[in-house]
């Protein structure tokens, strides 16, 4: 529904990742998509793929102007359809069409199955008249973790129809960067940071992570908590709580972080923090495990090896499961570093997208197999 990394998150940044590894594989990609903030940059960055952006109507649902022909041509030129996300109207006009022209297609929903967050009536509904067919009808299913397994099974199907391929990273995008000009440019100064990168949304539990923080706060008083991302609705509260916490001072809102500063960012932090409370696969984790950053994130973000490669502390989606976990990192600043350089190793080799995309691949030609 978008390609936009501020607006779209993870699901935009999961695209516009994947439609590059497979022309760079060799493959011919086009991305049918809204142009909803839909900038020079993000189309020049997909300069090498057939770029299809339709007119958005209404922003909020991202409910696209209506392109029949566009879309049934889309789909006639294509071999395989790749549908993202869950959620969308744009993915119901494309199944429709898939459908009556007889074209294979596989869904990767990456996270977005469960009845969660805003607008949970529109979702039922959603799912009665389409949303169900077209996870059910699908010639192949993406899981981007064994977590969101069950979330499959909810819908009927089976775990033998279910690929398990994770997210995935470019080590070439993130790069050495000016971390004391981010340090002036937020106010953080030589002080120690918690850093948080997401949307401020509930789903992703920018809140337990505040309360937290807030209540460490004599025992690491030196420590600063920084946010970094867009506001998903919670922005305001956070500020609020902090100023009644007394500790707005030390709490940091940058907005949303791109390129060299969000480099500067995991390069500068102690320790990323990601306390969501439902997650299918954080990419963030592979972001701060490329900058060599150790993690601590909840049970929710389906990447529990963390803690198994030492890389970081996996902790419940709560908020003692969090002031425990900041408690047993932080005391310890010397391990830090070890964490950092595990996990920097285990997302080198396990997940670049130059490896990952051969997953892809291979479940299409399996699909277009079948298909003939």
């Amino acid at each position: 529904m978008s390609l936009d990394p501020v607006s779209g998150g993870g699901t935009a940044e999961r695209t516009f990742q994947i439609s590059r590894s497979l022309v760079r594989a060799g493959l011919q990609c086009d991305v049918l998509t809204i142009n909803s903030n839909l900038d020079d940059e993000r189309i020049e960055q997909l300069n090498c793929i057939n770029l299809i952006a339709l007119e958005c109507m209404i922003e909020r649902y991202y409910i696209p102007k209506l392109s029949q022909r566009i879309i049934k041509d889309a789909v006639a030129n294509a071999d395989i359809i790749h549908l993202m996300n869950h959620w969308t109207i744009l993915n119901a006009l494309v199944y429709i069409s898939a459908r009556r022209q007889n074209k294979p297609y596989v869904v990767c929903p990456a996270g977005a199955l469960p009845l969660f967050g805003r607008s949970q009536k529109f979702k039922y509904l959603y799912n009665k008249f389409i949303g169900n067919n077209i996870i059910s009808n699908a010639n192949g299913h993406i899981a981007i973790s064994v977590n969101e397994i069950p979330r499959f099974e909810s819908y009927g199907v089976g775990t033998d129809k279910i690929t398990v391929i994770p997210n995935g990273i470019d080590p070439k995008d993130f790069k050495s960067s000016d971390v004391d000009n981010f340090r002036r440019k937020f106010g953080l100064n030589d002080s120690p940071f918690i850093l948080f990168v997401g949307r401020l949304n509930a789903i992703k539990g920018p809140d337990l992570l505040l309360y937290a923080f807030s209540n460490l706060n004599e025992t690491f008083n030196d420590y600063h908590l920084v946010f970094a991302g867009p506001d998903g609705g919670m922005l305001s509260e956070l500020k609020n709580k902090s100023e009644e916490m007394e500790i707005a001072h030390r709490v940091h809102f940058t907005g949303y972080l791109g390129g060299e500063e969000k480099s500067s960012a995991f390069l500068a932090t102690s320790l990323l923090a990601i306390p969501s409370r439902q997650e299918a696969m954080s990419i963030v984790v592979l972001e701060a495990g490329i900058m060599g950053t150790p993690v601590l994130l909840t049970d929710q973000c389906g990447l529990d090896e963390v803690e198994r490669i030492e890389g970081g502390r996996v902790v419940s989606a709560s908020v003692d499961g969090l002031q425990n976990g900041l408690l047993e990192m932080l005391k310890d600043p010397d391990k830090l570093k070890s964490m950092g350089t595990n996990l920097k190793r285990h997302v080198i080799d396990n997940y670049t997208w130059e490896r990952i995309i051969n997953k892809y691949i291979e479940l299409y030609r399996q699909v277009l197999s079948s298909k003939n």
